[in-house]
C-alpha cells in the first residue's frame, strides 16, 4: 500500500510515552513533528534522541483540558505552518475501582480521553475541510471492544473514541480528508514487577512503529497485536453470561 507523504503533523493530548515514540517515527521520516507537553522539560529525553537521529520535533505547550485555550493554540499553530497534514490525539491509561470509585481521577480520566481528543480533532476539521487535505487519528485501545474489570472509566472513554472516529469517517467519505482510529493492546512496563507473563504485550518502540505505518498507508482502523484484537473481538459476541464470568478479572 502506498504512504501518504506529509510535511507537518501534530501529536497531541496526554504525556503518552507511546505517543511521543510516534512522534519520533514520523519525525524520522522527514516530517516536521510537533508534539504537546505540559512543561518543556517532559519533551527533553525525546529532543535529546530526535537531534541525535535527525528527527524534526517541535514542542509545543498544550494543555488539552483547557479547552479553549487549548483550541486558540492549535489554531495559530496550524496557521502558522501552513496547514498540520497530519493531527494524532493520544489520552491516557488508567485503572478505576469501583468499590472505591476516584471520582477526581475518573474526571480527570475522562477530559484526557474524551473532552481532550473532541477538542483537538474539531478545531482542526474545519480548516482540513476548507483546504481540501488533512488525516485526524485517535488513539483508541482494545480495551473499547468490551468492558473488563478495573477499567470502567478508561474502557468507556475508549469505547467513545471508537465511536466518534467511526462516525466522522462514515460523515465525511465523500471529501479528501483520512480518518484513522488505532486500537493498541497492552504495553510492556520495564519498570513493574509482573505477576503474571504478558507473552503479548507491545514495546513501546514497535507499537508506534506499526501505528505509524498503518497511518502513512492511510488505514481506517489498525488494531494491535492481532492475537489479542482478535479475542477482544470475538468477547463481542460472546453470550453475556460467558462475557461476565470472564470480564470478572482485571488483566
Amino acid at each position: 500500500m502506498m504512504e501518504q507523504e506529509y510535511r507537518t503533523a501534530l501529536i497531541a493530548g496526554a504525556p503518552s510515552q507511546l505517543a511521543r515514540e510516534l512522534a519520533l517515527w514520523l519525525g524520522e521520516r522527514g516530517m516536521r513533528v510537533y508534539v504537546s507537553a505540559h512543561e518543556p522539560e517532559e519533551l527533553e529525553p525525546y529532543l535529546a534522541r530526535a537531534r541525535s537521529s535527525g528527527a524534526r520535533l517541535i514542542p509545543v505547550e498544550l494543555d488539552t483540558t483547557r479547552v479553549e485555550s487549548a483550541r486558540e493554540r492549535i489554531l495559530a499553530l496550524d496557521e502558522a505552518c501552513g496547514g498540520l497534514d497530519l493531527v494524532v490525539a493520544a489520552g491516557m491509561y488508567e485503572e478505576t475501582s469501583a468499590r472505591n470509585f476516584p471520582w477526581e481521577r475518573a474526571h480527570h480520566l475522562i477530559q484526557r480521553n474524551v473532552t481532550g481528543t473532541v477538542a483537538l480533532l474539531s478545531a482542526v476539521l474545519p480548516p482540513m475541510l476548507k483546504r481540501g487535505r488533512g488525516h485526524l487519528v485517535g488513539i483508541s485501545s482494545l480495551a473499547a471492544y468490551r468492558g473488563l474489570a478495573g477499567r470502567s472509566v478508561y474502557s468507556g472513554s475508549k469505547a467513545f473514541i471508537s465511536n466518534f472516529m467511526e462516525s466522522l469517517r462514515a460523515e465525511l467519505w465523500n471529501t479528501p480528508l483520512r480518518i484513522t482510529c488505532i486500537y493498541p493492546g497492552h504495553l510492556r512496563n520495564h519498570h513493574a514487577v509482573r505477576a503474571h507473563p504478558e507473552p503479548f504485550a507491545l514495546e513501546e518502540k514497535d507499537a508506534a512503529a506499526r501505528m505509524g505505518r498503518a497511518i502513512l498507508q492511510g488505514k481506517a482502523r489498525c488494531a494491535m497485536p492481532w492475537q489479542p484484537a482478535l479475542f477482544m473481538r470475538l468477547m463481542q459476541v460472546f453470550p453475556g453470561a460467558l462475557f461476565d464470568r470472564i470480564a470478572r478479572h482485571p488483566r
